[in-house]
């Protein structure tokens, strides 16, 4: 895992020379990116400290133990953020330690949660962000040591339950093998070409694709039943792409997206 999140930093450093327009924001993840890479090294060192193994599926966080990593976190933050998320740190960072417990308690996957219920969805983009940054390295840490979950619905992570944040087009023969990445935990699992993962539609004319000349290899997936839409990173044209970095990188994409009307699936590391 320490070799995934340095392939990341890296790419997030070489692409904020090529995509000026994201520099910014690739900047940021490159920094974040290090913050993470440290808490995955501490919960490597003692796993047991961070997380109680009595839930056999994913297991419940131990919040006391975690306060002080989530607020030492939050200061790093707010030093490297964009004004929106070095804002949410601070409101989080003047709240008392239960209410920020609370906070990483609702965005924590469990057998019995589905990702974006009701408790969650009143919590604000920013601070829902900066909390996942903060549970990712541990969500990574334990999606390599669980079983993947029998689940009706590829739609979701088969591991955590969370939504994907990026698609993947990996060669495969004389074409291309379509799979999702967990936003949360990282895990990557095989998905349908041609299927919404918002809402299962799966009719060709329903679904398309668009990309713009500046980044050839990332696309918009649209569905014009939900309106909803996920990028897709192409490693046939790139196999040097990072998929979570590189979807990042495509800003233009969302904002091409979201003047059309289409909304997102699941918000990427700032929030877009």
């Amino acid at each position: 895992m320490k070799s995934a999140w340095d392939t990341r930093i890296r790419r997030a450093t070489e692409l904020t020379s090529v995509y000026p327009f994201a520099a910014e924001a690739l900047r940021f993840y490159a920094q974040a990116a290090l913050l993470q890479q440290k808490i995955y090294s501490d919960i490597e060192r003692s796993p047991a400290q961070f997380i109680s193994m009595s839930d056999s599926i994913w297991g419940e966080l131990t919040s006391s133990a975690l306060q002080p990593s989530f607020s030492e976190f939050l200061r790093n933050v707010r030093a490297i953020a964009p004004s929106a998320l070095g804002q949410a740190a601070d409101e989080i960072l003047r709240r008392n330690s239960s209410s920020s417990s609370a906070l990483l308690e609702k965005i924590w996957p469990s057998a019995a949660a589905i990702r974006d219920s009701e408790e969650t969805k009143d919590i604000a983009v920013a601070e829902r962000g900066l909390a996942w940054l903060f549970l990712q390295p541990l969500a990574e840490y334990l999606a390599t040591r669980r079983r993947v979950l029998s689940d009706e619905s590829p739609r979701r992570c088969p591991v955590c339950g969370s939504n994907p944040i990026v698609g993947v087009l990996r060669p495969e023969g004389d074409g291309a093998k379509k799979s999702l990445i967990c936003m949360l935990c990282a895990h990557e699992w095989t998905f349908r070409r041609i299927y919404c993962p918002a809402c299962g539609e799966q009719r060709e004319p329903q679904m398309a694709f668009y990309s713009a000349p500046e980044i050839p290899h990332v696309r918009v997936d649209i569905c014009e039943t939900c309106h909803m839409y996920l990028k897709s990173v192409d490693l046939t044209k790139t196999g040097l792409a990072v998929p979570v970095v590189d979807e990042l990188a495509a800003l233009p994409l969302d904002l091409w997206a979201r003047e059309k009307g289409y909304q997102k699936l699941q918000m990427n590391a700032i929030g877009l």
